[in-house]
């Protein structure tokens, strides 16, 4: 495993080849999405000088254009969906359009779930499907590549919906993404080997047949995997209720590992 120095801070990169992690939204759950208590933009990735988004959910297109610097969305190299729901899709259309210029420059990947492609609640409208350059089906544990970038697939979370975590490779540093999903035996097993571990958190306390981890989830699933960096996103109510800085400040005491609660338009640089 390739040591990987990190650092937080809200800004911009220092170098236009430097690789990083911002944060467009990190609203998770139907109250903090629909009242707007924290962004819904998801997740904007500059890596190996690819640009990709994750999850773009409602304001997508707004959070990229608010960006300090903006993010020039017709630069996008790639667009993921990790399952179909409104608020991990909401702006894909969109972001589609947007990034082809109205189909005008025909680019860009769109992976997704075959849920969001091809099934009864499909999400991405059918004229726009040619815009792209190629539109590839997700699948378990499978590897995908946007040119130079490759990343993989994990297990099948248990969700109410195909959903998929992302797991990227950058020259032996593995940086991952664990969507919405409740713990379940072997869920570890796809980012046994992660560096940085970002998880969506919905929960503070735990909830009993939710669909969505809790913090006592994340101490679990922390212990097993020890990752070197862990961020906490897609937070609920009852998450967003308490103060980002104390509570990474006591998770990384009591965690024995990085911990930090992710903000509106945080950036993390990986060096």
């Amino acid at each position: 495993m390739r040591s990987c120095n990190l650092f937080v801070k809200k800004g911009h990169p220092r170098t236009k080849n430097e690789d990083f992690i911002k944060f467009l939204g990190t609203a998770g759950a139907r109250y903090v999405v629909a009242r707007q208590l924290r962004y819904s933009g998801g997740i904007f990735l500059h890596l190996k000088g690819k640009n990709v988004v994750i999850d773009p959910g409602p304001g997508t297109l707004v959070r990229l254009a608010r960006s300090r610097p903006p993010i020039d969305v017709t630069k996008l190299d790639a667009i993921i969906l990790t399952h179909i729901h409104i608020d991990h899709s909401n702006d894909v259309n969109v972001l589609i359009d947007a990034m082809t210029s109205g189909g005008f420059n025909r680019h860009g990947i769109l992976f997704a779930p075959d849920e969001c492609v091809n099934g009864e609640d499909r999400v991405v409208l059918r004229y726009l499907r040619g815009f792209v350059s190629d539109i590839k089906i997700l699948k378990p544990e499978t590897r995908f590549a946007v040119g130079n970038l490759s990343f993989s697939t994990s297990v099948p979370h248990e969700h109410s919906a195909e959903t998929y975590g992302i797991m990227f490779n950058l020259n032996g540093t593995r940086v991952a993404f664990m969507s919405d999903t409740k713990l379940f035996p072997g869920l570890m097993r796809s980012y046994r080997d992660a560096d940085v571990l970002v998880i969506n958190v919905v929960f503070f306390a735990p909830h009993e047949n939710a669909a969505h981890l809790s913090l006592q989830d994340v101490a679990v699933i922390v212990r097993e995997i020890k990752p070197r960096k862990v961020i906490l996103t897609h937070l609920g109510l009852s998450m967003v209720r308490v103060r980002p800085r104390e509570l990474s400040e006591r998770l990384t005491r009591e965690m024995g590992t990085d911990v930090t609660v992710a903000t509106d338009g945080m950036t993390v640089h990986l060096e």
